[in-house]
């Protein structure tokens, strides 16, 4: 069984242009991708200056994009993380917020997702604090679907140490008070999980009283670490999940093109849970994207891509990839080349500042 697959532009860094954007659409829709989530941490407008309106041309290009996902078939939606403004929502920040709200009606977005990860929850009163934003919310946005992104969207000790110790019954309080018509994104164990189990999804779906909305932190490679490698293998260990979600989203790579590979064997991966095996479904989802040539060229090289990375690669492994993917006239090829010349390097001050 196919669930609701999405896009979630959500990564640190270089955002995708607004070309690249409209042609991952267009690939991806008849692969089951019936929705796509514009939420580049890149966008201050949408983040640390969500108050201040988007420049007019960027107001146009969000507009012109939600027009070619309706054109395809496809769910548009924004992801607006309104920088701690559960600090104090006062009238003011109320104006601001109900501004930028009619602003992004009037792009004609389907879909609304507020995002309240990466910022601090070691507070008192956080779960009612956000539940009054997303209530207040939820009365006025035109958007059809409203997905919340809670500071803790996953078990992973992590979230603890660098935005504070979650506050207790944070989820269970979400979960029971929150509208059950109104979404929650979830990562799995792990902010970047390996494996998400249909045992632990009911777990979760116990504590938050709905499904979670899958946000899915594979094959995305921002931060310092990640973006020295490109994680193009084939989904793995996501089988059976299909029943206990309320819909998939992924978040892709920095590299626009390549991310549809494994993109691709996500479908395989639900079609066919009994008989998948993902080192077949990247060749095939490979070859479907760049070809037959370039693909068994990427299959030869996935260790270095997604296992050693750039680190390790020495600068004589680095300029002969880069001349062998150099002579082929390809996107992926491209990618890849500027991906070895470090073209996508991010470093923590990035993450710190978008």
């Amino acid at each position: 069984m196919l669930p609701e697959l999405g896009t979630i532009e959500g990564f640190y860094g270089r955002p995708w242009s607004w070309t690249a954007r409209a042609a991952h659409v267009t690939a991806m829709a008849p692969h089951g991708y019936g929705f796509y989530l514009y939420a580049p941490k890149a966008d201050a407008f949408l983040r640390r200056r969500w108050s201040e309106p988007h420049p007019p041309e960027e107001q146009a290009a969000l507009a012109s994009l939600a027009r070619h996902c309706k054109a395809a078939g496809v769910r548009f939606g924004v992801g607006l993380s309104p920088f701690e403004l559960y600090l104090n929502f006062d009238e003011t920040a109320r104006e601001a917020l109900a501004r930028k709200l009619d602003a992004l009606d009037a792009i004609g977005i389907d879909d609304l997702a507020i995002l309240f990860d990466d910022m601090r929850g070691d507070l008192p009163g956080l779960a009612e604090k956000q539940m009054e934003i997303i209530n207040w919310i939820a009365a006025r946005t035109k958007a059809g679907r409203l997905i919340i992104c809670p500071s803790y969207y996953s078990d992973d000790p992590v979230l603890d140490r660098v935005f504070g110790a979650r506050p207790d019954d944070y989820l269970e309080t979400l979960g029971r008070e929150l509208d059950p018509s109104i979404d929650i994104f979830w990562t799995g164990p792990k902010v970047c999980s390996d494996d998400i189990t249909p045992d632990h999804l009911t777990r979760v779906s116990e504590t938050l009283k709905r499904k979670p909305f899958i946000w899915d932190n594979y094959p995305v490679n921002d931060g310092q670490r990640m973006s020295r490698f490109l994680h193009l293998r084939g989904f793995s260990d996501r089988q059976g999940m299909a029943g206990h979600i309320t819909a998939h989203a992924v978040n892709p790579a920095s590299q626009a093109w390549l991310s549809r590979i494994p993109m691709l064997t996500l479908e395989a991966c639900y079609q066919s849970p009994e008989n998948y095996d993902a080192e077949k479904a990247f060749l095939v989802a490979a070859t479907d994207i760049a070809g037959a040539p370039l693909a068994a060229m990427i299959k030869v090289d996935l260790g270095d891509f997604q296992d050693r990375g750039l680190e390790v690669l020495t600068d004589a492994k680095k300029a002969a990839l880069q001349s062998r993917y150099a002579a082929l006239d390809h996107p992926c090829a491209q990618e890849i080349v500027d991906w070895l010349k470090g073209h996508w390097a991010i470093t923590n001050d990035v993450v710190l500042t978008q």
